[in-house]
């Protein structure tokens, strides 16, 4: 079953000089998303229901209304749930295989066996009861959670009529499975991050292909259209963009950084000149994992090989803070504690830091441990004391701000890269960036 992903993994990393050469046809990708879908299933899925204490866990969806769990667990030819989409988890308890089933009129992918012949009982939520009813579990999970939107994804109409079509003893037994979910959404195995390096490189090497003089002419292209370059270009290698990307400008002017006007209200045409500090926000999706990436380039000036020392030292000031927060992370510490402990330590270090680091995977903004959000650097309740837990991804998303004597502002390094944390501490799944793209402004060298 492996030896699919394994061969594809291989490939991918023997062209790693030119990874989006190796990107799959739509029909090989299929087969890999079906065959890490299975492994999930049987090799980390137990393991999660006996941590979280659920013995059967109930995912209900309908068509076109999809619970974000259950879009993880659909076949890669599946683009929606069918009908209204029944998936149960049974975990009988005597160390044999999970029981996985669909009450549906069909098969869902290999995983799930149909389980409810409409002819035999025309009612839905019946065989629902009957299949719970013969297996008597002592914990039915079902996603509901008011603190992590990728766990709250049945419908009241669902949970309503599920509950009235059990009997009352099972009715009790109805709890929220939010940490199963979570445990399941971002819970990452050997086969997915083999892939998630190739994942990664590719988003790299856009971004890299993006902020140079063969996408950008000083003097003349906008911020703009770099954006659209980056939407065209992601398009043009069959892949998409879970956001729209962002490309902005610091530079010697009076403005200054603004967190919400940087979202919501950024001028939608600068012209990019010679001195400027070029930043990025990008992220792809493919063979369903997510990257997150912030990048900064500066547009080299007339007779300028390098980048002025004043903006080095500030780059190397935030790729300081990205080492302090990592050191910190350790399995069972949570999210604000992390948080804290950072922040102390870089202000001790006469560092200015903002965090705001978020799990990645299935979904860019994805479920698990939240270490800090840009407007709530005292920590974050609940989301921010879930436990970290091993082999888990994360974007280490953070800024380090410093006062430029020449420009007469403060500027802010906002740096943002994918990585893994296991048993070995935090590393980053593809790199990350240690010193600015340079972009030349000499017409020698524009239109190459």
């Amino acid at each position: 079953m492996k030896n699919l992903i394994i061969g594809c993994c291989l490939v991918m990393i023997s062209q790693a000089s030119f990874s989006q050469s190796a990107i799959l046809p739509m029909r090989e990708r299929a087969k890999v998303i079906d065959e890490i879908l299975e492994l999930r299933i049987k090799n980390i899925l137990p393991e999660l229901m006996k941590r979280e204490g659920i013995d059967m866990w109930v995912i209900i969806s309908r068509e076109y209304n999809e619970d974000p769990v259950i879009e993880t667990m659909l076949p890669s030819t599946w683009q929606s749930a069918r009908r209204r989409t029944i998936l149960v988890v049974y975990d009988t308890g005597d160390g044999s295989a999970l029981e996985t089933l669909a009450v549906a009129r069909y098969d869902v992918g290999s995983m799930f066996a149909k389980a409810w012949d409409k002819e035999e009982q025309p009612d839905q939520w019946k065989r629902l009861a009957e299949i719970i009813t013969e297996r008597d579990p002592d914990k039915i999970g079902v996603n509901k959670s008011a603190y992590w939107g990728l766990a709250d994804g049945i419908v009241a109409t669902d949970l309503e009529e599920f509950k009235e079509a059990l009997p009352s003893k099972y009715q009790k037994r109805i709890t929220s499975a939010e940490k199963l979910a979570v445990g399941w959404l971002e819970t990452r195995i050997p086969e997915e991050m083999a892939i998630y390096r190739h994942i990664c490189r590719i988003a790299h090497e856009i971004i890299e292909g993006g902020l140079s003089e063969r996408v950008i002419t000083p003097g003349v292209t906008t911020t703009e259209d770099v954006v659209w370059w980056f939407r065209e270009r992601i398009r043009e290698l069959k892949l998409s963009a879970w956001f729209h990307p962002s490309v902005s400008i610091q530079r010697a002017d009076p403005e200054s950084f603004d967190h919400l006007r940087s979202f919501s209200s950024r001028p939608d045409k600068q012209v990019i000149l010679p001195g400027d500090l070029i930043h990025c926000d990008f992220g792809i999706t493919y063979l369903r994992l997510n990257t997150d990436t912030q990048q900064h380039a500066y547009v080299l000036r007339e007779g300028e090989t390098t980048a002025p020392d004043y903006l080095v030292r500030a780059f190397e000031r935030g790729n300081k803070l990205q080492d302090i927060f990592t050191s910190n992370f350790a399995e069972g510490k949570t999210g604000n504690e992390v948080l804290k402990e950072s922040r102390q330590q870089a202000i001790a270090q006469n560092i200015k830091p903002s965090i705001y680091t978020h799990p990645i995977g299935y979904h860019g903004h994805a479920a698990g441990t939240t270490l800090g959000m840009w407007d709530a650097q005292e920590g974050v309740p609940f989301t921010g004391d879930y436990p970290l837990h091993l082999n888990t991804a994360y974007s280490i998303e953070l800024n380090a701000a410093t006062y430029i004597q020449e420009w007469g502002k403060e500027i802010r390094i906002m740096l943002e890269e994918d990585a893994f944390f296991d048993k070995n501490g935090v590393n980053y799944i593809d790199g990350r960036q240690t010193s600015l793209l340079l972009i030349q402004s000499a017409p020698d060298h524009l239109g190459k």
